[in-house]
């Protein structure tokens, strides 16, 4: 997969996070509701992308996956805290049940897609 696909993904996994969110609580759809939101998580996923050097292997699950989940959750929590926003425990959890599936699911399921064309012949 190409660098910059995967990190679309990426970034889609957390926008729809926060759709999804934002929509759940009947928050307003405003752009800058939206964007006050997502941007702690974008920063964590950038971070994560340079801490785990994604661009160079962005389909491994482990521990690439892994790090870019776990900074998108830490870095975004903290940066929520610092920016005032809230970080109550069940937001915290459901943040990272879904951004792991999220996050983590796309990079197995294209590691399922690339194994079984290797084993096709594709």
């Amino acid at each position: 997969m190409r660098n910059s696909l995967a990190g679309l993904v990426d970034v889609c996994c957390v926008l729809v996070f926060v759709a999804i969110g934002r929509a759940s609580h009947d928050e307003a759809a405003g752009l800058a509701g939206f964007a006050s939101t997502a941007w702690p998580f974008l920063a964590g996923l950038g971070a994560g992308w340079g801490a785990m050097r994604a661009w160079r292997r962005p389909e491994r699950v482990w521990p690439v996956g892994a790090g870019v989940w776990v900074s998108t959750v830490a870095v975004g929590m903290a940066l929520r805290a610092v920016a005032g926003q809230g970080t109550a425990v069940a937001f915290v959890i459901v943040a990272s049940v879904f951004l792991g599936a999220a996050l983590l699911g796309w990079r197995a399921g294209a590691r399922l897609v690339a194994a079984r064309k290797v084993s096709a012949g594709v």
